[in-house]
C-alpha cells in the first residue's frame, strides 16, 4: 500500500512553524525523521553507509517541498 502525502512548497509566503510540523510529520511516516537529530545522534545498530542514505532521503524529501 502506498501513501501519498501533500504539503505545501514552503515559499516563505505560509507559515514555517506549520509547515515544519508538516515536514517532520511526512519524515517520520517514511521513517526518516531520526536523521533531522543529526550525526551525534546515530544509533549504534545503524552502519554509517546506513545513516547516509537515510540522511540522503531525507534531504531529498525536504528538498521537494522547498
Amino acid at each position: 500500500m502506498s501513501t501519498k502525502f501533500d504539503i505545501e512548497k514552503f515559499d516563505g509566503k505560509i507559515s514555517f512553524a506549520i509547515w515544519r510540523v508538516q515536514m517532520q510529520a511526512i519524515l517520520t511516516q517514511h521513517g526518516l525523521k531520526k536523521a533531522l537529530d543529526g550525526n551525534s545522534k546515530k544509533p549504534s545498530t545503524m552502519t554509517d553507509e546506513q545513516w547516509d542514505d537515510m540522511d540522503e532521503k531525507a534531504l531529498s524529501v525536504i528538498q521537494l517541498c522547498l
